[in-house]
């Protein structure tokens, strides 16, 4: 008995020390450093315009993405310059919209995010006018339905959280909730979120009848990575007396419940979650959401330790080894689009087209492991 008990607690010792090993706070911030550097280096102009099938202002939504990566990067390594790049950008851009304030589309005031963050560091008159204009459009709207594929929800409803919070204001949370449960339970057919599954179908266009090839029914990566990190978002910034907090608690849980078995050997997810011969292969995106919100869900309590913390090592050590290169470019980093087959095929060393937004992923994910009291 003496033995068996001498055994367990060496293995746990074991564990334990691996695991710190793995997460330890030096690397992992050195890693988001050094991600984060090569993309700071190549476009030292936050307002040049993005070229790629055609030329885009810089404050779309792969931008902004990018920028809440950084936000977050900041919030655990409040470096001057990452504070003035991102008040480049927004300087630059008026702190206001592509489409302009009366834009509906989440895409385009995903900026508002970074925004928010900006002024709650400096809060200066007149920095918030476009996002409070077009947000004070949405409460005095009726439309519910403007969240109509699921990657506007992660675009969405953090600019709304934040601006309750600011406000001190629960109609933005209502306002919040009901869009996001008119995604969830009425868009398309029954809604996009099939509760069997615990996944989300991207939009209208791929809920049954229509199927993946192999006859399961389609779950987009990154389009799941999108919700979920959405997820860890709201319940990072609303308060714990938030109305609906609970409903975006369970819905963490039952997706982060579901990805667990469809999380590859090497670590990363496939592209299509329920197919893994369509495009199947490694993906940072995807990959890099899902562990960014199960290491939130651990970190406050919301996941089980045991079971998710191994899932988080092995996504983890798969982005450093098989995408992270040594001058901080990101591989295997799938290009935008809405489906398995876009920007096909990935590779290590493939560029999409847009560099930003998959660095916005792998600094979330890596500052809440940072975050990890191991």
């Amino acid at each position: 008995m003496k033995k068996k008990l001498v055994l367990v607690v060496t293995a746990l010792m074991l564990t334990n020390t691996y695991a710190q090993d793995i997460f330890k706070k030096e690397e992992v911030l050195k890693n988001l450093i050094l991600a984060n550097a090569y993309f700071m280096e190549k476009w030292p102009d936050t307002g040049k315009t993005i070229v790629t099938n055609k030329e885009r202002p810089s404050n779309i939504w792969t931008r902004g993405v990018y920028y809440e990566g950084l936000m977050a990067l900041h919030e655990i390594y409040p470096k001057e310059a990452y504070y003035q790049y991102a008040l480049d950008w927004a300087n630059f851009h008026k702190w206001g919209f592509n489409g302009g304030n009366t834009t509906r589309n989440a895409d385009n005031y995903c900026a508002a995010q970074t925004y928010i963050d900006l002024y709650n560091l400096e809060p200066t008159s007149g920095k918030l006018k476009n996002t409070r204009a077009c947000m004070q459009m949405l409460l005095s709207t009726p439309q519910l339905n403007d969240w109509d594929w699921i990657d506007a929800i992660q675009m969405g409803m953090p600019v709304l959280a934040k601006m309750g919070v600011l406000e001190n204001n629960t109609a933005y949370f209502e306002k919040m909730y009901a869009m996001y449960m008119f995604t969830r339970n009425k868009e398309g057919d029954n809604g996009l979120f099939n509760p069997k599954d615990g996944l989300w179908w991207r939009d209208a266009d791929f809920d049954p009848p229509y199927t993946e090839p192999n006859g399961q029914d389609s779950y987009w990566s990154r389009g799941n990575g999108w919700v979920i990190a959405a997820l860890a978002r709201i319940l990072a910034i609303v308060p714990k007396s938030a109305p609906h907090r609970e409903q975006y608690v369970k819905d963490l849980k039952s997706m982060a419940k579901a990805l667990v078995p469809l999380q590859r050997k090497d670590g990363f997810w496939n592209v299509s979650l329920h197919d893994e011969n369509n495009y199947g292969g490694k993906e940072a995106t995807g990959t890099s959401l899902f562990i960014y919100a199960m290491a939130y869900g651990v970190n406050q309590g919301i996941l089980d330790k045991e079971t998710y913390l191994p899932v988080i090592k092995k996504g983890w050590e798969a982005l450093l080894k098989d995408s992270l290169h040594e001058n901080g470019f990101l591989g295997y980093v799938q290009s935008t689009g809405k489906e398995p087959k876009a920007g096909q095929p990935l590779s290590y060393d493939k560029v999409p087209d847009f560099e930003d937004y998959g660095l916005g992923c792998f600094l979330l994910a890596g500052t809440e492991i940072y975050r990890m009291n191991l």
